[in-house]
């Protein structure tokens, strides 16, 4: 099997011209996804997590869309493919779960029926082995008598069993991708551990790669191989699970991480609070996105950092101004706690 990165992006750009101006819904973002990973992309709502992997899909396409950079997949670029070739990757190779299950089954057809569409759309095979297909995909992802709930409505079902029919729709055709856009979002906390541990266990035995997108980091360490961090349209970090979670580079991380709560030891202090609120994202600060909200943000930062490593271990980058020496005296890491001290 070949080494090369299964998905590659390189410095995407998504711009909507709009009435208002210009939205920079992605500024910049590069990230590859190996055979087999779960990569993990977390962010405040507005930081580009969800239209820059729906470009991935050609589902950012638009009059008033401006697209540039490279999406490769497997050696084919994504970004300017059409027609025929285009949906036979789309929901064939890669495939998408969506944030809502139920905007996203029709509501008048049963479930039966939209798993069959899916899978001859890809397959030259009649309705019944679709069928057959589709109560298989059912049963596979936990659903049970999935021979009657198959002539179900989507209503008819709940919460997570919409999403498990979802996960079944997005494996109809074997993908190598699956890119998973909130799946969590809405279910109890319950269902939600079930719908993680059922992606993981569906990623194991199809040998897929998985593109987690979540606003929570609960559910990034719990399933995640590599996580980058995004904040208005742009990546500002980006590591192994271990790196981000445990020697976090970017002040903005250190916000997002200083917020989780605490269940196995006692705390004393408050939540830490990232100040302010996420930009515009058509008038974006110049240089440093984060810089009009970053306690330790100085001239420099008027300029635009490189994504590059700065600190930490090999394939740890970060976007940040800060020298690794400022870092290690302005953040905080006691008995696995993150907080930020006051520059």
């Amino acid at each position: 099997m070949s080494d090369a990165p299964l998905l590659q992006m390189e410095d995407l750009r998504v711009h909507f011209d709009t009435d208002e101006g210009i939205v920079k819904a992605v500024d910049g973002v590069s990230l590859v996804v190996n055979r087999g990973e779960m990569l993990g992309i977390v962010g405040e709502s507005g930081s580009g997590k969800s239209v820059a992997n729906m470009t991935i899909l050609g589902l950012t396409r638009a009059s008033n869309a401006s697209i540039s950079g490279r999406i490769s997949f497997e050696g084919k670029e994504l970004t300017t493919m059409e027609g025929e070739e285009l949906r036979a990757i789309r929901g064939n190779e890669i495939s998408m779960i969506f944030q809502d299950p139920l905007s996203s089954l029709h509501p008048f057809y049963k479930v039966g029926r939209q798993l069959v569409e899916a899978v001859r759309v890809h397959q030259d095979v009649s309705k019944e082995a679709a069928l057959a297909r589709s109560i298989e995909l059912l049963g596979l992802v936990g659903i049970p008598d999935p021979e009657r709930r198959v002539g179900e409505y989507p209503h008819e079902f709940s919460g997570g069993m919409r999403q498990r029919v979802m996960i079944a729709m997005a494996l109809t055709n074997d993908p190598k991708l699956l890119i998973a856009d909130e799946p969590t979002t809405a279910l109890d906390v319950t269902t939600q551990a079930q719908i993680l541990k059922l992606i993981e266990r569906l990623r194991q035995e199809f040998g897929m790669a998985v593109i987690m997108i979540t606003h929570d980091l609960g559910v990034v360490a719990e399933v995640a191989d590599r996580v980058m961090v995004m904040y208005a349209g742009r990546g500002v970090e980006s590591g192994t699970l271990e790196q981000v979670f445990y020697d976090p580079q970017h002040p903005y991380t250190w916000g997002l991480l200083g917020s989780l709560t605490r269940i196995d030891r006692p705390r004393t202090a408050r939540l830490a609070q990232i100040a302010g609120q996420p930009p515009s994202l058509i008038s974006l600060p110049e240089g440093c996105h984060f810089r009009n909200r970053c306690p330790h943000s100085f001239a420099k930062c008027t300029s635009t950092p490189p994504l590059e490593q700065r600190g930490g271990e090999p394939g740890h980058t970060d976007r940040c101004w800060l020298d690794p020496e400022r870092k290690q005296a302005l953040r905080v890491v006691s008995t696995g706690e993150f907080g930020l001290e006051a520059a």
